[in-house]
C-alpha cells in the first residue's frame, strides 16, 4: 500500500467485479451478461453519433434520454435521472438519500456493492437477514431505519419481491428514503415504478446493461419523486457534469425505441432460464425461483468450491460468493443454447466423476 493514500483509500475494502479473464474457447456465465447482442438499431444509432461532433461535449442534462425514458415509464422528464451505468445512479443515491441519522437497511445476502458505498460515504448500516427460502423478510424491517436498500430481484438469489410487497413496505415507511434495485426486473419482476407517483420517498434504479444487452455501453437511470432527482443531481454536478458521452446517449434512445427487439430479448431469456433450470434440477441441483437473467443453485452432494473449480478447469466460469449462508452455490447467468448446453454437459462429467 502506498504512503502517499489518504486514510478513506487505506480503510475501504473495493467491490470486486465479476472475472473477465482471457481464456480460448470460455464459456462465460459469471456476470450476468445479455446472451443477445444489443438491438440494431441502438448499434446504429451509436455509430452514427461516433462522428466529428465527438469533439463537443455531450448535453449534461441529457434532455433527449431523459424524455424518451420518461415517455416509455408514463413519468415526467424531471422525473428521471441518468448515469454512467447503475451502479454510479446507486452510488449518487448513497450520497444524496441513503446518508442519514438512522441506519441504512439491505439484506445480509445482497449486492455486495451495498456495504462498500457505505464505507465510501461513512453510512451507518445494519443487515436484515434474508428468511430460511432466502427470501427478503419485510418484518425484519420493522425497527428504526435512516433509509432502505433493496434490490429486487434481489442478487445474488433471484428472488423476487411482488409490487404489492413493496407498496406495503412503503406504506410502514412513509418518512424516509426507500431505494429498489431494479437490474433484473425485466426477466419476470414487478417493477416499482408504477408506485413513484403515490411514494414521494420512493426512487427506482434500473439499468440498460442487461435486458438491452448494452453494458458496454454504461447507461443507468433511476425514476422517482422531482425532489428526489433533484438531490441525485446535485451530486452528479458536483462530482461528474457529463457522465454520459454522446454515442451512449443515441444508442439508449435507439434502444428504448425497439420495443420489439427488446420484448424478444427478454423472452429468450426466460425461456433460456427455465431450460437451465430443469437441466441442473435433473442433475440433482437444489435451484431457487429467479425472476432475474440467472440462477443461484447448489448441490447437496458436491461443495460450491470444487464445482466451481471444476467448472473452470472445463473452461466454464461461473460465479461464487464466500458468504458462510451461500458458499456453496453458485451464480449462473442464462447464456446461449450452446453455452449452457456445454454447462450442463460439464456439470454432468463432474458429477459423474466424483
Amino acid at each position: 500500500m502506498s504512503r502517499f493514500w489518504s486514510r478513506l483509500a487505506h480503510e475501504l475494502e473495493p467491490y470486486i467485479p465479476g472475472e473477465q479473464p482471457l481464456i480460448e474457447g470460455l464459456v462465460k456465465l459469471n456476470t450476468n451478461e445479455c446472451p443477445a447482442g444489443p438491438s440494431p438499431r441502438a448499434l446504429e444509432a451509436i455509430a452514427a453519433a461516433a462522428d466529428e461532433g465527438l469533439r463537443l461535449y455531450p448535453d449534461p442534462q441529457a434532455i433527449a434520454l431523459r424524455s424518451a425514458l420518461a415517455s416509455y415509464h408514463g413519468v415526467e422528464p424531471e422525473q428521471v435521472f441518468v448515469g454512467n451505468g447503475s451502479d454510479e445512479v446507486l452510488a449518487h443515491a448513497f450520497a444524496a438519500l441513503l446518508k442519514q441519522d438512522g441506519p441504512l437497511l439491505f439484506p445480509d445476502i445482497t449486492y455486495s456493492f451495498y456495504p462498500v458505498y457505505c464505507r465510501l460515504f461513512g453510512i451507518d448500516h445494519a443487515t436484515v437477514p434474508l428468511d430460511g427460502a432466502m427470501r427478503v423478510d419485510l418484518a425484519g424491517y420493522r425497527q428504526e431505519a435512516g433509509a432502505i436498500i433493496l434490490a429486487n430481484p434481489n442478487a445474488p438469489t433471484g428472488v423476487a419481491l411482488s409490487r404489492a410487497e413493496i407498496a406495503a413496505l412503503l406504506d410502514e415507511h412513509p418518512d424516509i428514503p426507500v431505494v429498489i434495485d431494479e437490474a433484473y426486473v425485466d426477466f419476470g419482476g414487478e417493477s416499482a415504478i408504477p408506485l413513484v407517483a403515490s411514494y414521494p420517498n420512493l426512487l427506482v434504479v434500473q439499468t440498460m446493461s442487461k435486458s438491452r444487452g448494452l453494458a458496454g455501453l454504461r447507461v443507468g437511470y433511476a425514476i422517482g419523486d422531482a425532489g428526489l432527482i433533484a438531490g441525485l443531481t446535485r451530486v452528479k454536478d458536483s462530482f461528474n457534469s457529463y457522465p454520459l458521452g454522446r454515442p451512449a446517449q443515441a444508442g439508449a434512445i435507439a434502444s428504448i425505441e425497439d420495443e420489439a427487439y427488446f420484448q424478444a430479448t427478454c423472452a429468450g431469456v426466460i425461456a433460456g432460464r427455465e431450460r437451465m433450470t430443469r437441466g441442473l434440477e435433473g442433475l440433482g441441483f437444489e435451484v431457487l425461483p429467479s425472476a432475474a437473467n440467472f440462477v443461484f443453485s447448489r448441490h447437496p452432494d458436491h461443495g460450491g468450491a470444487a464445482l466451481t473449480a471444476a467448472l473452470r478447469e472445463r473452461a466454464v466460469l461461473v460465479r461464487r460468493f464466500e458468504a458462510p449462508r451461500i458458499s456453496d452455490h453458485l451464480r449462473i447467468s442464462v447464456g446461449t443454447e450452446a453455452q449452457m448446453d456445454r454447462l450442463l454437459e460439464a456439470l454432468a462429467q463432474i458429477i459423474a466423476e466424483s
